[in-house]
């Protein structure tokens, strides 16, 4: 029998959602194939039209009229979860799996707020990156083109702090909640290796991935977690490789058995996920291309993105699909945490 042929992707180290995608495929044990590299360059090299818009991790998917490409890692972990059996990410719980779905959205879409206002913000993180990101692309560039590159790059990223919201108004408000996130982190990886029980679910790995350059790859948030959340610097470094993890089902908890500690994530979430999520979502409604509201006592602008207004929708399209005893579970461990506001309206 011949073996499967892996799974193609290319990406970039530097990029939190490959890591994502890279380390959850070594915990399911699917085989894949990376290429460390501009998305364009693997496109035409395999003749595939490039993606709308260029992302990374694009993966290469074998689909009747040839070989296809698929940016959005979300649903890659679903296609994954029906292409391949066994050591899923997304648990059979239908309220479990609600939870797990919500940390998934907000590593992806809040997380992502620290790793680029921390990469970009300061000087000395933007020097950082501005020489390591071309480096991770091409390990060989002459000092002459890095430094060209490096220049034009950075000056770009760093115009590009306003789409994140980051400014001087808002970093002391994505200051304070990257502190408390890892001091929730800190507290409930005291009680239990991963977010929900004794296996990573999707959620794992989008913190994970995120994580991966705030504690593995730029200055500023690397000296803030060593100093608040050590359990989290090691939990980054474990979730790495978890292909020798042999998990059971018995490993999910119940949402009734989850640590207190789970309760410190979920507020977070409320604190400052659910108002951004709404104002975006009312000014893509209104047709604005911006939009603001108060998060800890500020005002936070922003320029509207109708993606994660899509993102919104899907997270209360799985809550209505709950059956009602599930809502109800959901609803008891929400409350009071403001992420029912997401939920509500």
């Amino acid at each position: 029998m011949n073996p499967p042929q892996p799974i193609r992707l290319v990406g970039a180290t530097g990029s939190p959602y490959t890591q994502k995608m890279v380390a959850l495929l070594r915990y399911r044990r699917i085989p894949y194939a990376i290429t460390w590299g501009p998305v364009e360059t693997a496109c035409d090299a395999l003749g595939v039209p490039r993606p709308r818009p260029v992302l990374m991790p694009t993966f290469f998917f074998e689909e009747e009229g040839g070989l296809q490409t698929s940016v959005d890692s979300t649903p890659i972990i679903r296609r994954l979860e029906e292409d391949y059996e066994g050591r899923s990410v997304l648990p059979d719980d239908p309220a479990l799996a609600f939870i797990d779905y919500l940390i998934e959205d907000f590593g992806d879409e809040w997380c992502t707020k620290f790793m680029f206002h921390y990469r970009w913000y300061a000087e000395a993180d933007a020097d950082n990156a501005g020489t390591r990101l071309p480096l991770t692309m091409d390990v060989s560039m002459p000092e002459d083109q890095l430094a060209q590159v490096k220049a034009s790059f950075a000056e770009r990223q760093i115009g590009r702090l306003y789409v994140v919201g980051s400014n001087d108004t808002t970093a002391p408000v994505i200051d304070a909640s990257y502190r408390r996130f890892l001091a929730a982190m800190e507290a409930h990886l005291a009680c239990q290796h991963f977010m929900l029980g004794g296996r990573p679910g999707a959620g794992d790995f989008a913190l994970y991935g995120q994580l991966t350059q705030l504690v593995g790859f730029d200055p500023t948030p690397r000296a803030i977690a060593h100093e608040v959340s050590p359990r989290t610097v090691a939990w980054v470094d474990r979730l790495a490789d978890q292909c020798g993890l042999e998990p059971s089902a018995q490993d999910w908890l119940p949402l009734e058995e989850q640590a207190a500690t789970l309760r410190g994530l979920l507020d977070e979430i409320g604190r400052v996920y659910a108002p951004a999520q709404l104002a975006n979502a009312r000014a893509v409604e209104a047709g604005d291309k911006s939009w603001e509201c108060t998060i800890e006592d500020t005002t936070w602008t922003q320029r509207t993105f109708p993606y994660q207004a899509k993102c919104l929708q899907w997270t209360r399209e799985r809550y209505r699909a709950l059956a009602a005893a599930d809502r109800a579970r959901v609803d008891d461990l929400l409350v009071d945490t403001g992420v029912e506001a997401m939920l509500s309206e």
